[in-house]
C-alpha cells in the first residue's frame, strides 16, 4: 500500500537555464523544418557555453532550410530569452552548425512503403501520468514549480523588474495529508540578478510572485524559504555553466512524481516515440482522471524501431481506479491508433508548434488554438465515460 502522509519535492528551471537554452534552440529549428515541410525529420542537438552555440544531429527536409538559416533561428532563440550578457549574448555569440543528412539505415526503418506502415523512429518505452492534484492533473510540485519561474519571467519579459536575468530555479516541497498536498514545507528559488541589486529585495520580489502562485495558506515558514542561498547569482546561462538538449527531462515530464521513459523530447520530430509517444500517453491518462474513472492514471507505451504496433500498453491506477484495468486498457486502444502514423495524426503534430513546448514543462499546459499542446485536451472524457457507463 502506498504511503498517505509524506513529504515530496520537485525543481524546475527557467527558459534561461542553460539547458533549456539549449531545448530552445534544438525546437526552433524542429519548427524551422516542420514550418517548411510537415514530414520532414529532425534529430537535433544543441550545446551551449561562453559565447558559443553548437549544432549537431541528423535531418532530412527541404534544402532550402541552410546551416546559416539554422544559426539564424538559434540566435532568435537566444535573443527571445532575452540573453544580451558579455558572457553569452544572442547577437555575439559563434554558432557552430554540424548538422547533415539523416541514416538511411534509419529512414529505411521508419518509413512507410508499399503494405508496410510507418515504423517507430526508435526503440523504447514511455510513459504518460495524470493525478487530480490541481486543475491541470498534474502533481502538485512540479506544477507550481513552473508558475513560480512562469510568472517571474513574464514579469521579466514585461520590463516589470529591472534586476532579474533570464537564469533561473525552484524547488518545492509539499506535505501531503491522506495522499493529497495541503502545505508547503520548504520553497527554493535561485533568480540571476544584476550587480547591484541586494538580496533582500531579490527576497521581497519573489516571496509576493510566490504568494500568489501558491494556493492561499500553503506558504513555507519564512526561515523554510530560500531565495539565491549561495548569496550571489550574477553569473549565470551558458556562461556560467554548460547547457545540454534533454538534460532536463524530470523537469520536463512530472517532476519525479511518475516514471520517465528512456528519451528526451526537444530537438526530435513527432516520428520520434520518444516525443510522440509521451504525448499520446499523457493524453490517454489526462482523459482517464478527468472522466473520473480514476483518481491517478499512469500509462506505458512500448515500441521497436520499424514496427508501427506498440508491443505493450500497460495502465495502471495505482488503487485508485473504479473500473477494470484491463478493460480500460482496450478502450484506450480502440479510441486511439497508437502506432507513430496514428498518434501524429489524431494529435495533430506535424506543426510547428514545438518551441513553446521547450521550458515550463510539456504537460499541464493549455491547449491553443495554433494546435500546441493538442495532447492537453479532453476530448476523449465523454467515450470514456459511455464505455464505462459512467
Amino acid at each position: 500500500m502506498s504511503k498517505k502522509n509524506y513529504i515530496f519535492t520537485s525543481e524546475s528551471v527557467s527558459e534561461g537555464h542553460p539547458d533549456k537554452v539549449s531545448d530552445r534552440i534544438s525546437d526552433s529549428i524542429v519548427d524551422l523544418f516542420l514550418a517548411a515541410d510537415p514530414y520532414a525529420r529532425v534529430a537535433l542537438e544543441t550545446l551551449c557555453t561562453t559565447n558559443r552555440i553548437v549544432l549537431a544531429g541528423e535531418v532530412r527536409g527541404p534544402a532550402s532550410i541552410t546551416h546559416d538559416k539554422m544559426a539564424a533561428a538559434a540566435r532568435q532563440a537566444v535573443k527571445d530569452i532575452g540573453y544580451e550578457q558579455d558572457g553569452f549574448h544572442w547577437k555575439n555569440a559563434v554558432v557552430d552548425c554540424h548538422v547533415h543528412s539523416q541514416s538511411a539505415d534509419i529512414a529505411v526503418g521508419v518509413d512507410a512503403a508499399g503494405n508496410k506502415d510507418e515504423g517507430a523512429g526508435d526503440q523504447g518505452i514511455m510513459f504518460g501520468f495524470a493525478v487530480n492534484e490541481t486543475p491541470e492533473l498534474m502533481p502538485a510540485p512540479i506544477h507550481y514549480s513552473h508558475q513560480i519561474l512562469k510568472v517571474l519571467a513574464d514579469a521579466r519579459h514585461a520590463k516589470d523588474v529591472p534586476f532579474l536575468g533570464p537564469d533561473a530555479k525552484s524547488q518545492v516541497t509539499l506535505q501531503y495529508e491522506n495522499g493529497h498536498p495541503v502545505r508547503a514545507t520548504s520553497i527554493v528559488v535561485s533568480t540571476q540578478h544584476t550587480p547591484e541589486v541586494d538580496q533582500e529585495t531579490i527576497r521581497n520580489y519573489v516571496r509576493k510572485h510566490v504568494l500568489n502562485v501558491l494556493p492561499e495558506g500553503w506558504m513555507c515558514p519564512e526561515e523554510e524559504f530560500y531565495v539565491n542561498p549561495t548569496g550571489r547569482f550574477v553569473i549565470g546561462g551558458p556562461d556560467g555553466d554548460c547547457g545540454l538538449t534533454g538534460r532536463k527531462i524530470i523537469v520536463d515530464t512530472y517532476g519525479g512524481a511518475a516514471p520517465h521513459g528512456g528519451g528526451a523530447f526537444s530537438g526530435k520530430d513527432p516520428t520520434k516515440v520518444d516525443r510522440s509517444a509521451a504525448y499520446a500517453a499523457r493524453y490517454l491518462a489526462k482523459n482517464v482522471v478527468a472522466a473520473d474513472l480514476a483518481d491517478k492514471c499512469l500509462i506505458q507505451l512500448s515500441y521497436a524501431i520499424g514496427v508501427a504496433k506498440p508491443l505493450s500498453v500497460y495502465v495502471d491506477t495505482q488503487g485508485t481506479g473504479r473500473v477494470d484495468e484491463d478493460k480500460l486498457s482496450k478502450v484506450l486502444q480502440e479510441l486511439m491508433n497508437l502506432s507513430p502514423r496514428g498518434i501524429r495524426e489524431h494529435l495533430k503534430l506535424n506543426r510547428p508548434i514545438y518551441t513553446r513546448t521547450s521550458s515550463y514543462g510539456h504537460f499541464g499546459r493549455e491547449p491553443d488554438g495554433a494546435g500546441g499542446f493538442s495532447w492537453e485536451r479532453l476530448d476523449l472524457v465523454d467515450a470514456l465515460e459511455s464505455a464505462f457507463g459512467v
